[in-house]
């Protein structure tokens, strides 16, 4: 086996790779390495869990056919260590891995690739795919992420669902607490009623890069793949069954606050930092004839925190909330403006954006 390539290119391959390989279960020793194919002139770059598998394939000059495998945290961090303008040429001698580039060079003691575990094909032919913006993408998982569940006893609120619904794709996920659900895509061909690890689209997310700007999405009944130009990302499903949760999303709310969003995350932070001491519980209080929005905090031991904002009520009335459950939704929709609607002190929380209208977050009241 013989390569030729970039700095660059070989280091950014690696540390997507060994991220993967890096977490790998110590059980199987094989799995803390990343596998090396070089067929034609084209390197892939491999690296699994056993739950999620990434391949990267990197075009290279001057190169021989061959496979290994090789320890990935000790070969990204070397590779990462090399100058930026150094080509970069690995040879293999038996199990030894020579490495050189410029006036640096290493040997690295490789494994041999029979005992790496054979990655699980999709047949794309029968799958069903989805093709998006890598922009669209980030911000539709970043909405609804924050609302996994990290409680793996559920594991069905551990991922994200995606689902179809008429002829829209959504994500959707929740932790029993609170809710968030974005639609994807508008318009769908196909239908799709998949749970995807959280853990695998966190991967997902920090894999993109500025250069990438579609994204495809293939899943079949076990499997679901995503491709980022030369890069794969291949994760098992969650088995289980995701609640029915649209029926959860109420239908009508007497009681609606609209305000402005930098300044009403600014008093929920200032009420969380004295609910610290009370199981980070606010009250959120609107009033209709002052025409305000107040949110409050008391701790016994530390003092107590109100802030009132000026705000388009139409209803009075009141809720107590977690804290960092409404920070977390206030930060995840964006936008200018947010209205805030419920129907009782014990009514779920509805929480949406005219600057975000694909978008929706339920976050559950709390009775202390």
């Amino acid at each position: 086996m013989e390569i030729e390539i970039g700095q660059e290119k070989l280091a950014r391959a690696l540390s997507v790779t060994s991220r993967v390989a890096v977490g790998a279960k110590a059980t199987l020793p094989i799995l803390s390495n990343v596998l090396i194919k070089v067929d034609g002139k084209r390197v892939s770059l491999t690296a699994t869990n056993l739950d999620m598998a990434v391949v990267d394939y990197v075009p290279v000059s001057n190169a021989k056919d061959g496979v290994i495998t090789a320890p990935a945290r000790l070969l990204a961090e070397f590779v990462q260590n090399l100058p930026k303008e150094e080509k970069v040429k690995i040879t293999l001698d038996g199990n030894r891995i020579k490495i050189k580039a410029g006036k640096y060079s290493s040997v690295i003691n490789g494994s041999p690739a029979d005992d790496f575990p054979e990655l699980p094909g999709i047949d794309e032919e029968k799958s069903v795919a989805y093709k998006m913006g890598v922009d669209e993408f980030k911000a539709g998982i970043s909405e609804v992420i924050v609302a996994v569940s990290g409680d793996t006893t559920k594991p069905a609120l551990t991922g994200v669902y995606f689902n179809t619904d008429d002829t829209a794709l959504y994500v959707a996920a929740t932790d029993g607490y609170r809710m968030a659900e974005k639609k994807f895509i508008d318009k769908i061909q196909s239908e799709v009623k998949a749970i995807v690890p959280a853990a695998s689209l966190q991967e997902v997310l920090r894999s993109i890069t500025d250069e990438v700007e579609e994204i495809e999405i293939l899943f079949d009944n076990n499997q679901v793949r995503f491709r980022l130009g030369e890069l794969e990302i291949t994760s098992k499903l969650i088995d289980g069954t995701f609640l029915d949760y649209r029926q959860l999303f109420p239908k009508n709310n007497e009681i609606e606050v609209e305000d402005d969003r930098d300044e009403l995350l600014r008093i929920v932070k200032m009420a969380a930092l004295f609910a610290r001491e009370s199981n980070r519980v606010i009250a959120c209080v609107a009033d209709s004839e002052k025409k305000t929005f107040s949110v409050s905090s008391i701790a016994n031991e530390i003092g107590e925190n109100e802030s009132k904002i000026d705000a388009d009520v139409k209803t009075s009335g009141s809720v107590k909330l977690d804290s960092r459950f409404l920070i977390d939704a206030l930060n995840a929709i964006g936008g200018d403006k947010v209205k805030i609607s419920f129907s009782t002190t014990m009514s779920p929380v509805l929480i949406t954006s005219d600057n975000n209208k694909n978008y929706r977050h339920l976050v559950m009241p709390l009775d202390s």
